[in-house]
């Protein structure tokens, strides 16, 4: 589900002085959501793009009140109910973001964080510090947590990010290179050859 919120770190607001301190911007900017876009608020209030989540969400109501910073006029909740909310408002906020991702305009705000190589490189030596993308094993949530995927030698390899993989797709990076295909590297030309003292290893004859 990715990292629980620190509660106290956060104070409400709904005014347009404080935009700039809404939810969506405090918890992508939080440390370890790096790899998060920050979804347009429009995508978040359009129920199309909403189908199907209220059933995977507990709390669906109160957690899309507070991505929106929507306070309404109701009892304080309790400290339990409070974190239930805020810990499904993190979920349902990396859910909306999985579908947001693909979209056009969220594959321009992962165009412009690879470009920035802000997903990090590839750890391969012969890739030559090629930025990698956000990608998933698997569409399920609570099932892995994100890799990411070097579009030079096409693997992908694991992070330290706890966020959920479902939170990007299994589609994400490919995505990207269809839609963008002038982005894609050359493949790597060279290879590691082991040696000993300067000399080849050639596999044992069978």
């Amino acid at each position: 589900m990715g990292e629980l919120s620190d509660r106290d770190d956060y104070e409400y607001s709904t005014s347009e002085d404080d935009a700039e301190y809404s939810w969506i911007g405090w918890f992508c900017s939080r440390k370890g959501h790096e790899f998060l876009c920050e979804v347009d608020r429009e995508f978040v209030e359009d129920n199309f793009n909403l189908y199907g989540l209220r059933a995977l969400v507990p709390h669906y109501n109160e957690a899309l009140d507070m991505i929106l910073d929507i306070e309404r006029m109701e009892e304080t909740p309790t400290d339990d109910r409070q974190a239930k909310i805020e810990s499904s408002a993190e979920y349902l906020y990396g859910l909306i973001h999985g579908r947001y991702v693909l979209t056009s305009a969220g594959l321009n705000s992962v165009l412009e964080k690879y470009y920035n190589a802000e997903y990090g490189r590839c750890p391969r030596v012969f890739c030559k510090d090629q930025p990698v993308l956000p990608a998933a094993v698997s569409d399920v949530p609570h099932e892995e947590a994100v890799k990411v995927y070097c579009p030079s030698c096409e693997d992908m390899y694991s992070t330290r990010s706890r966020l959920d993989g479902a939170f990007f797709t299994t589609s994400l990076p490919h995505l990207l290179m269809l839609q963008y295909p002038d982005i894609r590297p050359p493949k790597p030309t060279e290879r590691y050859i082991p040696r000993i003292y300067g000399y080849r290893i050639h596999k044992p004859k069978k």
